[in-house]
């Protein structure tokens, strides 16, 4: 009894640790306690007061005067009116870039002005600033077009008696608080209306709508799906922006409270795992802006909230960006996620150094680069925290974890490498999951596989976002689809969008030799396409090849197709064979063989078309080189196995 005890406790005990919390933020303190430990507006100091020039000291040095010679070239910038017709390019033509690209440069030449006058402290950027902030609140809408409401009452542009927040209202809100923070006796000096107008337009466009309006992007949507990184996101911008300009206490508390509460919505749904259903690209708005609000709450309160850095998820979270990665370039990219993304390089250290992962730390210090000055487009408030973490930063030994094997059982995606720590040899990873994941592809039983670090067979990833990509069309465009995967085509039926379209029966073992995943895709596809099972088998024998079984049981036997997408020509050599020539920039040139049964298979290769709007991206990140090889099932059966096997010649 007391053996069966001892193991029930040690049993309870492990599973503690992996157990989440729910309400983890909003759930630690009561309304009047965060009153309590929160600093007030007017003794707080993330970051030295402007006149604290021997805090500013501290700051790196050669970040601040790269900031200054960057921002010298701001001097004379004519800060644009933004038309209404570029809004309504969104709706007429479906495109997003020109608004953005107006709307975005404004706020870089700002927040870039901002650090120079830091530095010099002389009043040498004070005019343009004051023009900048002047332009910034003129703009009829601090958003995008594209994340407007579609539908004739909007018509493509704001309606500015009822404001929203979107992800980038939310960061003007932070570029105009660090504005106040910083210079607001200097911008008292020339006016007093310029401060009061800083709050008044921030309280009206952002304040007031996020505390009395509901929206979208602070909890699940009717369909049941869990918030994306538009919840952490915004809520950092918000913390940012309410902490440093509300200066009614109450007011201030109640809008922290609430962002707490906002937060757990997207942190209570998320997967144990820390998996991140958007990929590598987005991890840095998603878990890693999670991690820019505990960042700036534990400024605002004497580390009131470190005690999430201890959470296992929160770690998960943090450590997703590694795992998932595939080479020193190249991460996985399913659903839209980027298939190079930038890394944020002095944030993932931090987390790294909260959540006590050297792994992370080592990563981080590893995508360091000479500072150029550049603020980035976006999450502002970064760069503060970077400034004085350099004397350590620049000193921190960089490496590259690149774990053999990777399995995170809530995402049902598997890593294997062939082996721990470098990129030589063969890498592949697979996936399961359903259809309703955020920024989501038709993409059950998608596998890819790379080669020293190098892309073989590839998920294509997403294009150019337009105005079709978050409509109803999203599924006429080309590579969101199953049959521009490593997927099947079933009786002329391709996989279907939404949550019950899913894998079952998913399996993960690995061990010194191999790594393999499996899974039924059969409920992936609509009822239509007849499919009992579709059993497939994704194996990784280290050293040697990467195998890919599929035990197929039917209702009816018509047209079957297998899909393989790559970014180099292929031929057949040889019944059997099919030879794809490897050719990557970074690497060396060979062939890789994909062998099949010939006497069940037929395959054709095709050059994908990259015409469309959306394509753009497509070439922006691959070039003009996707091909998709169709296998085609010569004598359809109901019952079959389909296989092939992929190796260097």
């Amino acid at each position: 009894m007391k053996k069966i005890l001892l193991i029930f406790a040690l049993f309870w005990l492990c599973g503690a640790g992996w157990a989440q919390e729910k309400n983890l933020l909003s759930g630690k303190y009561t309304a009047e306690e965060l009153k309590k430990v929160l600093i007030p507006q007017a003794s707080w100091e993330p970051f030295p007061k402007l006149q604290n020039r021997t805090g500013w000291s501290k700051a790196d040095q050669a970040m601040m005067q790269a900031y200054v010679k960057q921002a010298e070239g701001y001097l004379n910038y004519e800060w644009p009116y933004i038309p209404a017709t570029k809004s309504l390019l969104y709706e007429r033509t479906g495109d997003r870039d020109e608004y953005q690209t107006m709307s975005f440069k404004k706020r870089e030449v700002l927040g870039t002005l901002l650090l120079a006058e830091i530095y010099e402290n002389k009043g040498r950027f004070l005019d343009p600033i004051i023009d900048g902030v002047w332009s910034i609140c003129e703009e009829s809408f601090w958003g995008v077009p594209a994340h407007l409401p579609r539908g004739k009452q909007y018509g493509g542009l704001i309606n500015t008696a009822d404001p929203l927040v979107d992800l980038f209202a939310a960061e003007t809100g932070t570029y105009l608080a660090w504005v106040d923070y910083f210079l607001g006796d200097k911008l008292d000096a020339v006016s007093p209306l310029i401060r009061k107008r800083i709050y008044n337009e921030t309280n009206a466009r952002l304040f007031k709508p996020l505390m009395n309006k509901p929206h979208g992007w602070m909890t699940k949507n009717k369909d049941g799906r869990a918030p994306n990184n538009w919840n952490p996101w915004i809520c950092s911008n918000w913390l940012n922006t309410a902490l440093l300009l509300e200066k009614d206490e109450q007011k201030r508390t109640d809008m922290v409270f609430k962002t707490l509460d906002v937060l757990d919505e997207f942190l209570n749904p998320y997967p144990q795992d820390g998996g991140c259903d958007e990929g590598p690209s987005y991890w840095g708005a998603a878990a890693a802006s999670l991690y820019d609000n505990i960042s700036m709450l534990n400024l605002a309160s004497k580390d009131a909230f470190a005690y999430v850095y201890q959470d296992e998820k929160f770690k998960n979270m943090g450590k997703f960006i590694y795992r998932a990665q595939i080479s020193p370039k190249y991460f996985l990219n399913f659903a839209d996620a980027d298939p190079q993304p930038k890394m944020s390089a002095n944030m993932i250290y931090r987390y790294g150094k909260d959540i006590k992962d050297a792994d992370m730390m080592r990563f981080g210090a590893y995508y360091r680069e000479p500072e150029n000055g550049s603020v980035g487009r976006f999450h502002y408030f970064r760069n503060f925290f970077a400034l004085f973490m350099q004397e350590e930063y620049q000193k921190a030994k960089g490496g590259l974890p690149l774990p053999k094997d990777v399995w995170l059982p809530d995402l049902q995606v598997m890593v294997a490498r062939d082996q721990a720590g470098t990129t030589k040899g063969l890498y592949v990873a697979a996936k399961g999951g359903h259809n309703d994941e955020s920024h989501n592809h038709n993409d059950i039983g998608n596998y890819v596989v790379y080669y020293d670090g190098q892309p073989l067979l590839i998920d294509v990833g997403r294009g150019t976002y337009t105005s079709k990509t978050f409509s109803n069309k999203r599924y006429d465009i080309w590579y969101n689809c199953s049959d521009h995967h490593n997927a099947p085509t079933v009786n002329g039926k391709t996989q279907l969008p939404g949550s019950g379209y899913k894998a079952t029966g998913v399996n993960y073992n690995a061990g010194k030799n191999f790594a393999q995943f499996s899974l039924d895709i059969a409920k992936a596809y609509p009822a239509e396409a007849g499919i009992n099972s579709w059993k497939r088998t994704v194996r990784l024998n280290r050293g040697k090849n990467v195998q890919v079984a599929d035990v197929i049981n039917l209702k009816e036997a018509g047209e079957l197709t297998q899909h393989l997408m790559t970014c180099y020509p292929a031929e057949v050599r040889a019944p059997g064979e099919l030879v794809i020539h490897y050719s990557p920039k970074e690497g060396k040139a060979r062939d890789f063989v994909i062998k099949y049964n010939a006497s069940q298979m037929q395959p054709t290769v095709e050059k994908v078309k990259l015409t469309a709007m959306e394509d753009k991206g497509i070439i922006q990140k691959w070039g003009d080189t996707i091909y998709r090889i169709n296998f085609k099932v010569t004598q359809p059966k109901t019952q079959d196995k389909l296989s092939f096997e992929i190796a260097a010649r």
